[in-house]
């Protein structure tokens, strides 16, 4: 039976319940010409999918805002920027680094199992495993490779890696859910693990060279609000695990016209923020708008966002009308930690949540993408 919430929301059904299988239909489409944003999202349902479980580890090294800044004195004083710049425009205080007996790889192989011995899950059940990082050592082989064989998983389990900027974990999620619905797997561990040493080193250096001006500082501001962490989540049959929290569906939508204004590698992230925020917010609020004929998403109990900094989730909260104070926030102390934000986000305030809650996980990657989906907590 499905909490009361679910019946309330949906008086004429699920939005899942219209067929055993995923459906998708419609596309984000765009006139290349006039740059006009044409109807169509791509909707996505389940009704035999569940988180079972989600699980974070984080960096044990802090880096403030005050020691980045610290870093930037000569560029900050050159370029007469004030101090306290990181908390004032982004709202960030501090950030996760990894310590030097630490790393990204290990620490998503440690997620991994804890998500797995909270959802009571063998690893040997394992039958997909999807690494959704941005961060990689190497072009080749995958990132998933090295994380499959950490966690012990079977040579049967399915394994590679989904990159699409911050919106990984969620299409991960979606991809994995679409697999178990059709009965390709049981069980599909989505993992993500984010490292912003490098990037943020390589931005530090170059920003304090006395030939850049201000607007290249600004075009490089973004990095430097950046974190690490490392996130895992299980997932399997609802039939399976009436304990679980059944993932109903969702929406994605893309704006590819915009796949310069966020360009990004390990020596450095270069952004157009103020063109980057305003076609990320048309995006979602095109996205939202849609997604009211087969969902409904006013009044969810909680919304977790991707965690940039104060102007996005702000902005977001605007022009989507959400009630401020369902919308937890981790930028303060962890920064941006890419992909890995919403699910240590949800992670962290799963502790909160109620049987029949409902949540909306709402992520933008750069490119642009953005991915709305639902649980039924």
């Amino acid at each position: 039976m499905q909490p009361a919430t679910y019946d309330a929301a949906y008086p004429g059904g699920y939005p899942s319940s219209r067929s055993r299988v995923p459906s998708a239909r419609g596309c984000a489409v765009y006139a290349q010409d006039a740059g006009e944003l044409l109807p169509g999202n791509a909707t996505t349902r389940f009704d035999d999918v569940a988180l079972v479980s989600v699980a974070s580890v984080l960096p044990s090294r802090i880096t403030t805002s005050d020691d980045i800044e610290d870093r930037l004195a000569p560029a900050l004083q050159r370029l007469k920027l004030k101090p306290g710049l990181l908390r004032r425009v982004a709202g960030v205080n501090e950030r996760r680094n990894w310590a030097d007996d630490e790393s990204s790889d290990e620490a998503t192989i440690a997620a991994g199992k804890q998500a797995l011995a909270e959802a009571g899950v063998d690893p040997s059940e394992i039958g997909l495993i999807i690494n959704t990082s941005v961060t990689r050592k190497h072009l080749e082989p995958s990132v998933a490779v090295r994380l499959h064989h950490g966690l012990g998983l079977p040579s049967s389990a399915i394994n590679f890696d989904v990159a699409n900027a911050c919106l990984g974990f969620i299409n991960g999620m979606s991809l994995a859910a679409g697999m178990i619905q059709s009965g390709q797997v049981k069980y599909a561990l989505i993992v993500n693990g984010e490292d912003a040493d490098e990037i943020q080193v390589n931005t530090i250096n170059r920003l304090v060279r006395e030939d850049l001006d201000r607007d290249a500082f600004m075009q490089e501001f973004a990095s430097l609000t950046l974190g690490s962490g490392a996130a895992a989540a299980v997932l399997g049959r609802a039939s399976d695990h009436p304990e679980g929290h059944r993932i109903v569906g969702g929406v994605t939508r893309a704006a590819t016209q915009f796949y310069d204004l966020c360009v990004g590698s390990v020596d450095g992230m270069f952004t157009d923020a103020k063109a980057l925020l305003k076609g990320g917010l048309d995006l979602v609020v095109s996205a939202w708008k849609e997604a009211r004929g087969e969902f409904s998403w006013t009044g969810m109990d909680r919304y977790i966002t991707h965690q940039v900094s104060s102007v996005h989730t702000s902005a977001i909260v605007r022009a989507a009308k959400l009630d401020r104070s369902r919308v937890p926030v981790t930028y303060p102390h962890l920064g941006n930690v890419g992909p890995a934000s919403i699910p240590i986000t949800l992670a962290d305030e799963q502790k909160t949540l109620r049987r029949g809650d409902r949540v909306l996980l709402m992520g933008v990657g750069s490119g642009l993408n953005t991915g709305m989906l639902e649980l039924a907590w």
